[in-house]
């Protein structure tokens, strides 16, 4: 991280995750054909929902966020991972999940779940690639072709 940035621990209602929120579901939005295509997802993607948010910040404007809400006792749902175009690259995304990773643990949390689309190619990478593996769709989204989850278990660093 360069030393223009700084990682922030907040909630899904700081306005800064809402406006990144915003620019990931119009990104989403060209890449499926627009949001009737999402319809069926975007109950489950309201920023309010996601309980812990980490935002990655260059001076008062968010670079990247990622975030996660309870699932289950033992497991956290990763939701709204998204990084603006002039950050990507740069490991940034690969940071603000290792750091989720830790948030997660530190309350309490095991393991951790999430969905994303099938023509996610690069997230898809992305999630294989920091150790997630993928899982039958769970929940709202069994029955959701253009679902895949995935779930990676949450390691205590010693």
């Amino acid at each position: 991280m360069t030393d223009s940035l700084q990682m922030i621990a907040t909630t899904g209602r700081d306005p800064r995750f809402g406006t990144m929120c915003l620019e990931l579901d119009a990104y989403l939005n060209d890449l499926v054909g627009g949001e009737v295509q999402r319809r069926d997802y975007v109950q489950y993607n309201t920023p309010e929902a996601v309980t812990d948010v980490l935002l990655l910040l260059d001076g008062d404007q968010a670079a990247g966020c990622a975030g996660f809400k309870r699932f289950s006792a033992d497991t956290a749902e990763v939701k709204r991972v998204y990084t603006r175009p002039a950050y990507r690259r740069h490991g940034h995304a690969r940071l603000l999940m290792q750091r989720l990773e830790e948030l997660a643990l530190s309350k309490g949390y095991s393991r951790l779940i999430l969905e994303t689309g099938r023509l996610m190619t690069p997230a898809i990478r992305f999630y294989t690639d920091i150790g997630f593996t993928r899982i039958e769709n769970y929940a709202q989204y069994q029955g959701m072709p253009e679902s895949v989850c995935f779930a990676k278990p949450l390691i205590p660093h010693t």
